[in-house]
């Protein structure tokens, strides 16, 4: 199969937490949205982790695909 489910879920992530990073970076000077939060920017710190993860999936996935195959070694059993 030439599909690995890191791609997809990796670009997915990786969008939607850009997304709230920019958004948390325009509104960090409203302290009225962020009264709810105790005055934490959550957009920022969401986005960030959301940026993370999905960073850390493209990675795997590129790894994965990068990782070349040894010949001979598999460890056969008897």
């Amino acid at each position: 199969m030439g599909l690995d489910i890191r791609y997809p879920i990796g670009i997915m992530f990786a969008i939607v937490g850009a997304l709230l990073v920019i958004f948390g970076l325009t509104t960090s000077g409203n302290t009225e949205l962020y009264r709810r939060s105790l005055g934490i920017n959550i957009n920022l710190w969401w986005g960030l982790l959301l940026l993370a993860f999905g960073l850390l999936m493209l990675f795997l996935a590129w790894r994965a695909k990068c990782r070349v195959q040894q010949p001979g070694a598999e460890t056969q059993q008897k």
